[in-house]
């Protein structure tokens, strides 16, 4: 069937094709403790993106900009690459920064600007977990094929419309 439904953007097979590729084969991956890491991501989401945010505030990126808030947004792709078997989950945010006292962004007029991003989260040794890492001005479809090209969907939650 999906030779019918095949979507490619630069030669690749889109994220859009990926997603309903996945749901046609109900989400099925060979890669063991797929759907009880999708469920565990979903029952502790909230103490994940806490974990996150203070490990990415203490980062020091981006350079002389501290990190006040972030606003997590409903959308969230967690995707698995077959090969190395990682799964991985990639979770929207917005984030605000102010800048620090001294230091070189404290006259940019851009600092207080909400910059989107997408959070990345790995599941390993049966728990999710996250170094802090944010993908700036990506959407999590396009944060996960930029960071793992070869990963297949096993779950996707959509933004209200």
């Amino acid at each position: 069937m999906d030779r019918w439904v095949r979507s490619y953007v630069d030669g690749q097979e889109s994220s859009v094709f990926q997603y309903l590729r996945t749901l046609l084969a109900g989400n099925q991956s060979s890669v063991p403790g797929v759907s009880g890491a999708v469920a565990q991501f979903q029952r502790f989401e909230k103490d994940l993106q806490q974990d996150f945010f203070a490990l990415a505030a203490q980062s020091g990126k981006p350079r002389d900009l501290r990190w006040v808030s972030g606003e997590w947004l409903d959308e969230l792709l967690i995707v698995v690459d077959e090969e190395s078997q990682l799964i991985s989950a990639f979770a929207s945010i917005n984030i605000s920064f102010e800048a620090v006292e001294g230091g070189e962004m404290v006259d940019v007029e851009a600092v207080s600007t909400i910059r989107d991003g997408t959070a990345v989260f790995h599941f390993q040794d049966e728990g999710w977990g996250s170094a802090g890492r944010v993908v700036f001005n990506m959407s999590p479809a396009k944060a996960a094929e930029h960071i793992i090209p070869e990963a297949d969907t096993v779950f996707y939650r959509k933004p209200p419309q």
